[in-house]
């Protein structure tokens, strides 16, 4: 019995060591061979090979590599791309950060900027992971931040707050979508990205509805977490989106009904368990959310705009990838879907020096599926290996 728990003991030690952040740079050394790589913008190479040094990648290139480095991973034909990036969901520090961590790394996630919520919750969830006490993905925090009841000059002071906290991103601060925000609502806003700027906070605002996205665009707002969902964006719209170089998360699955996450009874629910279309936020109670959301998506893409990806959800992560996939492939090839959730999104957390694409010098973030992501989404769903840093933190092979 002791021999047993000394093993288990040692076992638990040995996992800490080799994926958490305090783990000897030995272990961020590794070379993935025999791999399709999906490359950036979508190229293809058939059968290469990867190789990270000190959590960095060196190279993503044909054929076997020049030198090995680290431990060896045989792909078998497996395909690597990067790591996914969900720009925006709720998260926070809690009695199950542990399984809800651990369960976004094995769906593929290596980052998440978090959507909102108390920004003391988002750090110390962030820490527990950096300093190794749960394994999870990468968390970027994000501080909450409201217009309601608000002066310009009580905005500006929680925005110096929140830069003093270390916090780089607001949480989603809401625009009222219906008639559209209000004179008062977009001088607090007014006053939000002027600071924002000053201290170097970057500002996301939830704007669903086209008044509410242009009434944000012309406030020098940077960064939408949601497409409008009450009404279709007009080309010109689109274009003045693209133009002010707002980039914008898709969110295209929240109005369509969710099914078996819940209860597994055939009956659609809203992506929080209630009655779907009933259930949806500030809703017509008609579903139609469902239609906007993914035709605006294209709208906002053909008119050159940054569409990055996110969930916005708080249930399971793979079943909230499948979701988001599934609609994204209504509008999307898969070829879109790379750029949209790899540089894309990297784009939109400010990070695309070190994420979105396996090139040399960037964050050896990736995972490795077992099957072809351009041949349909649903080979997006089949993780197998997930890199962090270099460091495997997931391997189900």
């Amino acid at each position: 019995m002791k021999r047993h728990t000394l093993e288990r003991l040692a076992c638990l030690a040995w996992i800490t060591l080799a994926t958490g952040p305090m783990a000897s740079l030995s272990t961020q050394d590794l070379t993935i061979t025999n791999a399709r790589i999906i490359a950036a913008n979508g190229a293809v190479i058939e059968r290469g090979s990867i190789v990270v040094r000190a959590g960095r990648i060196v190279s993503a290139a044909p054929g076997a590599p020049g030198a090995v480095s680290g431990k060896s991973i045989d792909a078998k034909g497996m395909t690597a791309m990067p790591g996914f990036i969900d720009g925006h969901r709720h998260i926070n520090t809690g009695p199950n950060e542990r399984a809800q961590m651990q369960a976004l790394l094995e769906a593929g996630y290596t980052t998440v900027l978090s959507g909102g919520g108390p920004a003391e919750g988002n750090i110390t969830l962030r820490d527990h992971i950096e300093k190794g006490v749960i394994n999870g993905p990468r968390i970027i925090p994000s501080g909450s931040l409201r217009l309601n009841n608000q002066t310009p000059e009580a905005a500006r002071a929680e925005v110096r707050k929140m830069a003093e906290m270390g916090i780089k991103f607001t949480g989603e601060i809401a625009l009222t979508p219906i008639p559209g925000p209000s004179e008062k609502e977009i001088d607090v806003l007014k006053a939000i990205v002027d600071e924002a700027k000053k201290a170097g906070v970057m500002v996301q605002v939830h704007a669903v509805s086209s008044a509410a996205m242009v009434a944000a665009v012309n406030a020098g707002v940077p960064l939408l977490v949601h497409l409008p969902n009450k009404d279709w964006v007009s080309k010109e719209d689109a274009k003045k989106v693209a133009a002010a170089g707002v980039k914008v998360l898709g969110t295209v699955s929240f109005g369509s009904p969710v099914f078996g996450v819940f209860a597994d009874d055939n009956t659609p629910r809203f992506r929080d368990g209630k009655a779907w279309p009933a259930g949806i936020i500030d809703g017509v109670r008609l579903g139609e959310e469902a239609g906007y959301m993914p035709v605006n998506a294209r709208t906002i893409w053909d008119a050159g705009a940054t569409l990055g990806y996110c969930t916005d959800t708080t249930y399971d992560p793979k079943a909230g990838l499948d979701h988001e996939l599934k609609m994204l492939n209504v509008m999307f090839s898969m070829r879109d879907l790379v750029k949209m959730m790899g540089p894309n999104t990297a784009s939109y957390i400010q990070m695309s020096d070190q994420l979105g694409t396996l090139e040399p010098g960037k964050l050896a973030d990736l995972i490795l599926l077992d099957g072809d992501p351009l041949e349909g989404y649903w080979n997006w769903l089949k993780t197998k290996v997930v890199v962090k840093g270099g460091v495997i933190v997931v391997d189900k092979r």
